[in-house]
C-alpha cells in the first residue's frame, strides 16, 4: 500500500531524477574544478550536500505536487484533478535526459580528457625513459625468467634453474654487465614495457624466452632486444635432447657476445653448475635442492641438503653440488642451530667443502665457499678475505662474491673498500634487497649516517619485513642523539636476539638514566651468557670503558662470533662497530684485542687482508 503510494505521488521517480542530476553535476565539476581553479574538495563537498538534501528532496516530493497552476500540497488537490500520472511521464524524460548527459560526460572523462592527459604523461614518461636509457652501457644485460610452457608446475624450478645459470654463464663474458637474478626475476610475467624494465635494471639489452619440455625433448627459446625499442638483436631456438640442455647454455652465451660483440674472458663459456657425468637426472635434483634451500628457513635447508646429497649419489665428481652443499650445512649452522648440532652442520660443511677442493680447485665457487667457512666456522677473517680475493679474480662480475670479498673488508676494518664494493653489487642486483643492509652497515661505521639511512630504508622498500634492518635504523638514530626515534625504530625489530639488544640499547640515550640502568640489567639477566660482545657494545654506549673492555675480553674467550661479524647482528665486527671502535681505538686494550683477535689495528691492513681500491671498483 505505501508503496503503491510512492509510486502514485511519483516520490521514486523524484528521487531518481535527483541522483541522475547529482551524478550529472559531480561528473561536470570535476572535470571543469581543475580549468578555473576549484580546490580538490569541491567535489567531495558538493556530494556531501547531495547526500544531506536527498531525505529533504523526497519529502518535498511527497508533499507538493507539480499543477499547471504552480506546486500544491498534495492534500489539497482533489483525485479527480491530479495529474501525476502526467507528470511521471515528464519525470521520466527528465531521467532520461539527465542520464544522457551524466553519460556523454563520463565518456568524455574516459575517453577524451583522459586520454589526452595518459598521452602527455606517456609521452613524458617515454622521453625520460629515453634519457635514462641512453646513459646506460650498451654492453649490459638481464635475463628475465625464462617461461615455463611444458604446463607442469614441477617443472618451474626447473626451467628458474636454466634462468640462473645462463645469468651465471653471462658473467663469464668480460666488460659485460649483467643483472642477478634477484632483480630480473621480479619481472616475470611483467606487463612493463621493455624500455621500463631496462631503465629499472639499468641495461640496455633484455633477454626473454621460454622452455618446453615434454618427455626427453627440449625446446629452449631465447631472444636478445633492446630495451629502448622492444626491437630483436638476436634470437635462435633450440629443439634438443633433454641430456643436451647443458650445450644449449653455452651456446645461448656464446649467441649473446657475438650479438654484442663482445670477447670472451677465456676460450669459451662453462656451465658451472653442469654435472660432470651430463646426468640430467643429478642436475634436477640440484636445481630443486637449491630452490628449498632459498627458502632460508630449518626445514628449506634440511630438504635441500637431501636433495644435494641425492643428486651426489648419482654423480659422486659433481664438483657445484658439493660447493652447495657446504654452503648449505654451514648456512644451517650458522642462522638455524646451536651447541652439538650446530658444530656437526659445521663439520658437514667442512668434509663437502674439502671434496669440492678436491675435484674443482680452481673454480670461483669453491674458493667462495671456503672463505665463507674460514669467516663463519674458523672465524679466521685474513684467510676468508684471500679465498674471497681469489673467487674474485675469477669471477669479477659475480655480485655474490663481491658482496662476500665487501664483508671481508668490513671485517677487516677496510670500511671505504668495502662501501665500494657494496655499491658494485648493488649495480648487478639493484632490486634485491640483500645488499643494501651490508651497504648501510659500513657506512653507518664510517659515521655517514644520513647515506645509511638511505640504503637501509632502500632496503625496507624492496623487503618491509627484512630482519634487522630496524636495529641498523635505530643505531643511526642512537648516534644521531634522537631517544624517541630510537626507541621506535627499536621497537619495530622483529627478530628476538637483535630487538631484544637494541631496545636496550635505545634506552642507553633516555633522559631517564633509571630506565636505562633497567634495560641494562634486564638485558644482562637474560643474554648476558650467550652475547657478551652485544653487553659490551652497551657499556661501550654508555661511557664505561673498564666494564665494556671486561666483556670484550668474555666474548673472545667465548670465541662470540659477532666479533668477527658472523653473529646476531649486522654488525660488522668489531673494526667496524661504530659503538666501541670509533670511541676506544686508541685505548692500549683495544690493540691488545685486536692483536687475540688476529685483526689489524682500525688503518692499518694485514699482509693479504686486503688489495688497493682500485682494484675492489674497477
Amino acid at each position: 500500500m505505501f508503496f503503491g503510494e510512492l509510486k502514485r505521488r511519483n516520490v521514486l521517480r523524484a528521487g531518481a531524477v535527483y541522483a541522475a542530476a547529482v551524478w550529472a553535476l559531480a561528473q561536470g565539476i570535476s572535470q571543469l574544478a581543475p580549468s578555473i581553479g576549484l580546490p580538490d574538495w569541491t567535489t567531495r563537498w558538493f556530494l556531501v550536500a547531495a547526500i544531506i538534501g536527498f531525505p529533504f528532496w523526497l519529502a518535498f516530493a511527497w508533499f507538493y505536487e507539480l499543477t499547471p497552476n504552480g506546486l500544491k500540497r498534495e492534500s489539497e488537490i482533489k483525485p479527480e484533478e491530479s495529474i501525476a500520472a502526467h507528470i511521471g511521464k515528464r519525470f521520466d524524460r527528465w531521467i532520461i535526459a539527465i542520464m544522457a548527459v551524466a553519460i556523454i560526460l563520463l565518456v568524455t572523462n574516459t575517453f577524451v580528457m583522459h586520454r589526452d592527459a595518459t598521452s602527455t604523461a606517456t609521452a613524458a614518461d617515454a622521453k625520460t625513459l629515453a634519457a635514462e636509457l641512453a646513459k646506460l652501457p650498451d654492453k649490459s644485460v638481464a635475463v628475465l625468467p625464462l617461461a615455463n610452457e611444458s604446463g607442469d608446475p614441477k617443472q618451474q624450478y626447473f626451467v628458474d634453474g636454466l634462468s640462473e645459470e645462463l645469468i651465471s654463464d653471462l658473467t663469464q663474458v668480460d666488460g659485460l654487465k649483467v643483472i642477478g637474478k634477484d632483480s630480473s626475476f621480479k619481472f616475470r610475467d611483467s606487463k612493463d614495457s621493455p624500455a621500463q624494465i631496462g631503465a629499472a635494471l639499468g641495461v640496455a639489452h633484455l633477454i626473454q624466452g621460454s622452455v618446453f619440455q615434454v618427455g626427453q625433448s627440449i625446446r629452449v627459446t631465447v631472444s636478445l632486444i633492446r630495451a629502448k625499442d622492444g626491437s630483436s638483436v638476436w634470437s635462435h631456438h633450440y629443439d634438443e635432447q633433454l641430456k643436451d640442455v647443458f650445450a644449449i647454455q653455452t651456446q645461448i652465451g656464446h649467441a649473446v657476445a657475438a650479438a654484442l660483440k663482445i670477447q670472451l674472458l677465456g676460450n669459451a663459456i662453462v656451465s658451472t653448475d653442469k654435472p660432470p657425468s651430463g646426468n640430467v637426472e643429478a642436475y634436477r635434483l640440484f636445481l630443486q635442492g637449491v630452490a628449498l634451500s632459498d627458502r632460508f628457513d630449518e626445514a628449506g635447508y634440511r630438504q635441500g641438503i637431501a636433495l644435494l646429497q641425492q643428486a651426489l649419489t648419482l654423480d659422486p665428481n659433481y664438483a657445484h653440488a658439493w660447493n652447495t652443499l657446504s654452503a648449505t650445512w654451514a648456512a644451517l649452522g650458522e642462522f638455524v642451530l646451536t651447541g652439538d648440532a650446530q658444530q656437526q652442520a659445521y663439520a658437514q660443511a667442512r668434509v663437502a667443502s674439502d671434496k669440492a677442493q678436491l675435484l674443482a680447485p680452481d673454480a670461483a665457487n669453491t674458493h667462495a665457499v671456503r672463505g665463507y667457512l674460514l669467516a663463519v666456522v674458523d672465524n679466521d677473517p685474513v684467510g676468508a678475505q684471500a679465498e674471497y680475493q681469489r673467487a674474485y679474480a675469477l669471477a669479477p662480475n659475480n655480485g655474490g662474491i663481491m658482496n662476500s670479498l665487501a664483508i671481508g673488508y668490513q671485517t677487516l676494518g677496510q670500511l671505504q673498500p668495502a662501501a665500494d664494493l657494496f655499491r658494485k653489487a648493488i649495480a648487478t642486483d639493484p632490486l634485491s634487497h640483500v645488499f643494501y643492509p651490508n651497504l648501510a652497515s659500513a657506512l653507518l661505521a664510517q659515521g655517514q649516517l644520513d647515506a645509511a639511512e638511505r640504503a637501509g630504508r632502500q632496503a625496507l622498500a624492496l623487503q618491509p619485513d627484512f630482519l634487522q634492518l630496524y636495529s641498523i635504523l635505530a643505531q643511526i638514530d642512537i648516534l644521531r642523539g634522537d631517544a624517541a626515534a630510537a626507541v621506535h625504530d627499536a621497537k619495530q625489530e622483529t627478530n628476538p636476539v637483535a630487538g631484544s639488544w637494541i631496545q636496550a640499547m635505545a634506552q642507553q640515550i633516555s633522559p631517564d638514566h633509571k630506565q636505562a640502568d633497567a634495560a641494562l640489567h634486564a638485558y644482562l639477566a637474560k643474554y648476558g651468557k650467550d652475547q657478551p660482545y652485544t653487553v659490551a657494545e652497551l657499556y661501550g654506549l654508555r661511557k664505561q670503558p673498564d666494564e665494556m673492555f671486561e666483556w670484550l675480553q668474555r666474548a673472545w674467550i667465548q670465541h662470540d662470533p659477532n666479533i668477527f661479524g658472523n653473529g646476531n647482528l649486522l654488525n660488522g665486527g668489531l673494526l667496524a662497530d661504530p659503538f666501541i671502535t670509533r670511541a676506544y681505538k686508541d685505548d692500549p686494550r683495544f690493540a691488545a684485542l685486536c692483536k687475540e683477535a688476529g685483526l689489524p689495528l682500525p688503518g692499518q691492513v694485514l699482509q693479504g687482508g686486503a688489495v688497493p681500491v682500485s682494484a675492489a671498483t674497477r
